[in-house]
């Protein structure tokens, strides 16, 4: 049996995990450099993450290869080793999935291309799609345990990597758009929108991640709930919104904050939550207990 439905079983929230950007950025990485290459040239800060967040109580946590696309790599000029980096960033969570005391799944992160498709942009969705399945074929033989595409704004986008994962696995999909443009994507997609579309294409989850903080992203949940309440919920919210103070970014959500946040999701019909931006593994702990008491 996947663990995620050892876990669905429960009828209890599932908690995720929170930011693993934020993390790397306070171990070292510096604005620029490739999270994904740090899979192979830091793999114990990498399972250190994990283990923080599985520590504090995630029941699942998202591999470090959001940006692991060949489109976003080529930014790095290491699109040629796409596959040893997604292969390396599920192995390092794997490891500390099958140390932990409780049960773990593994998603492996798959973010936009960071490019917009024709006829708006240079790539065709086919090109998008062939650079996703390469992605999810190389997670897969790390050892994920389901996908998980992430804060998306353009649906066509999704459409094109969930036709990518599929042509090379039939492990579960995860699906979060984010709204962060007045209540909309980016790119203009609504959360009911993005229910009714999503919705019909058997994933295992839909829902919202990063955006504007929490409060936003509630309201994009309830919208999506109300499109189609039969679909598994997923939140994880950014930790407020970001402040610059001396020359950092600071979020001002707290563990508090968050744990309030997580309580208002579960009330809404959501099942699956966690973090984006912002939240470290204080916050996912004030999240699993939150959640627990209830």
């Amino acid at each position: 049996m996947n663990p995620l439905q050892e876990l669905l079983a429960t009828e209890q929230p599932i908690i995720l995990d929170g930011a693993m950007g934020t993390m790397l950025m306070k171990a070292g990485l510096e604005a620029g450099d490739s999270p994904e290459k740090w899979n192979v040239t830091h793999p114990e800060v990498i399972q250190e993450i994990h283990q923080g967040y599985i520590q504090a109580g995630a029941q699942v946590i998202l591999t470090n290869s959001f940006g692991g696309n060949r489109f976003r790599l080529a930014l790095h000029r290491i699109d040629d080793r796409a596959e040893e980096l997604n292969q390396a960033a599920a192995a390092n969570a794997r490891i500390e999935a099958e140390k932990a005391t409780h049960l773990v799944a593994v998603a492996g992160s798959m973010g936009p291309t960071g490019q917009l498709l024709k006829p708006l942009g240079t790539i065709t969705a086919e090109e998008a799609q062939e650079a996703f399945a390469a992605q999810a074929a190389a997670l897969a033989q790390g050892g994920v345990d389901m996908f998980w595409i992430e804060t998306m704004s353009d649906l066509e986008e999704v459409e094109a990597a969930i036709r990518g994962i599929r042509s090379v696995s039939d492990l579960p999909i995860s699906a979060t758009m984010s709204f962060d443009t007045n209540g909309h994507t980016m790119m203009g997609v609504s959360p009911a929108q993005a229910m009714e579309t999503l919705g019909e294409l058997n994933l295992f989850s839909v829902g919202a991640n990063c955006g504007t903080g929490p409060e936003k992203l509630l309201e994009a949940l309830k919208i999506m709930h109300e499109v189609n309440p039969s679909v598994l919920l997923v939140a994880k919210a950014n930790a407020g919104i970001p402040q610059l103070i001396n020359d950092k970014e600071v979020y001002n959500g707290t563990p508090q904050v968050m744990s309030e946040y997580a309580t208002q999701a579960l009330k809404i019909g959501t099942t699956l939550i966690g973090g984006c931006c912002g939240n470290t593994p204080d916050h996912i702990r004030a999240i699993a207990k939150a959640l627990r008491q209830i």
